[in-house]
């Protein structure tokens, strides 16, 4: 029966995108799996409206399309803090957000030097990673937020994402800034020209 390819093939996709956007977030890959994604939606849709009068069928296809939608929305959260440059990937995905009292205002740090960090090469600018992450634990300290931050970690994600900037977008630099906002820190990155 075609229901029964078609759920192995979503299966077998599952599996597949997981891994892919593994690479991706570990900066082993480039570019997001979205042609892979496109296609397991596709899959996933076929069969959206269809009546499906076999029990064990349909129950497999809801806990694939709902084991799928659930990947895709930590997947799609873990993106959009990787694109905003904020540094709760860190953590992971199924870190706990910190119980901190929000201030009332945005602020941007300006810790000795204007606030900003230019990272040229990522590889390399040891001393711009260090300083970055000095004024990140230092603005988490004044707001309280909990959750050890190790260097490493730090600097790996800051280098993908300078990295993946200066791909994307080109330019000399980037440049990263500090933003505090509801009691959270995160980071802010542009492309300098």
């Amino acid at each position: 029966m075609a229901l029964n390819e078609d759920l192995d093939q979503i299966e077998k996709a599952i599996k597949q995108i997981q891994i892919e956007w593994e690479k991706f977030f570990g900066g082993v890959e480039r570019k997001a799996p979205s042609d892979l994604k496109a296609k397991l939606e596709a899959l996933i849709r076929r069969h959206l409206n269809s009546e499906i009068r076999n029990n064990t069928e349909r129950f497999r296809y809801q806990n694939l399309t709902a084991r799928y939608n659930t990947f895709s929305e930590m997947w799609s959260k873990r993106l959009r803090a990787l694109e905003e440059g904020r540094v709760m990937g860190v953590h992971g995905p199924h870190a706990k957000a910190p119980s901190a009292p929000p201030p009332s205002e945005r602020r941007v740090a300006r810790a000795g030097g204007g606030g900003e960090v230019r990272i040229q090469d990522p590889e390399r600018d040891n001393e711009a990673m260090r300083s970055l992450f000095d004024r990140f634990l230092e603005e988490r300290q004044k707001t309280g937020e909990s959750g050890a931050v190790k260097f490493e970690g730090f600097r790996k994600l800051i280098a993908q994402q300078a990295s993946r900037i200066l791909n994307e977008k080109g330019g000399q630099a980037v440049s990263f800034r500090l933003e505090t906002k509801d009691g959270k820190v995160s980071l802010k990155a542009k492309a300098l020209k």
